[in-house]
């Protein structure tokens, strides 16, 4: 029902100040669950992929009124949420890597230890492998191959060019080839 609503009637509705709380609502409820994925594979939590897609909400809810719509909506949270996500591991990689211990943050780790994943051991290899890629490829890998987004919509998102992303798909799939091969 929601993915049926229109998003230009969204933020007609949301424009009116007497129904702006119900468009609101309904954009959460179109968007969510794709916000909420699209923030987990980058942080792989739980918890903390709860925690940014509810303050993606927050900065959508703060900035909404400005949105000139020069893109999709579910571009421009996406845009959102990958910044929430990058600026959040940057954060927790700077905390552990200043810390006593000297351990560096280590997304495999949050992975073998999320008792929310429930993937066969061949998953877990794909996401290890994903894992491994430097922080632009994954975003492009994940964003083509689990959410099959087009590279034109990628390009608004992560706001590079269309080559560019091709470039870093083909180099993320090569990278997981190898580490499939290597693991063999």
């Amino acid at each position: 029902m929601q993915e049926e609503i229109d998003d230009k009637l969204l933020l007609e509705s949301f424009a009116d100040e007497s129904k702006r709380h119900q468009a609101f609502r309904l954009i959460i409820e179109k968007y969510q669950r794709r916000v909420y994925w699209h923030i987990r594979k980058i942080v792989i939590d739980h918890d903390d992929s709860d925690d940014l897609t509810q303050d993606t909400f927050i900065k959508a809810w703060n900035s909404l009124e400005n949105f000139r719509q020069d893109s999709q909506l579910f571009t421009w949270l996406y845009r959102i949420a990958t910044n929430e996500a990058l600026n959040f591991l940057r954060k927790k990689k700077n905390r552990k890597s200043v810390s006593i211990s000297g351990d560096d943050y280590d997304l495999t780790d949050t992975l073998s230890a999320s008792h929310y994943f429930n993937g066969d051991a061949l998953q877990m290899k794909l996401q290890q492998a994903i894992l491994t890629l430097p922080e632009k490829q994954r975003l492009v890998f994940n964003m083509k191959y689990f959410d099959g987004m087009k590279y034109e919509e990628m390009s608004e998102v992560l706001e590079t060019s269309v080559g560019a992303l091709k470039a870093s798909y083909h180099h993320a799939v090569k990278k997981i080839e190898l580490f499939f091969e290597s693991k063999s």
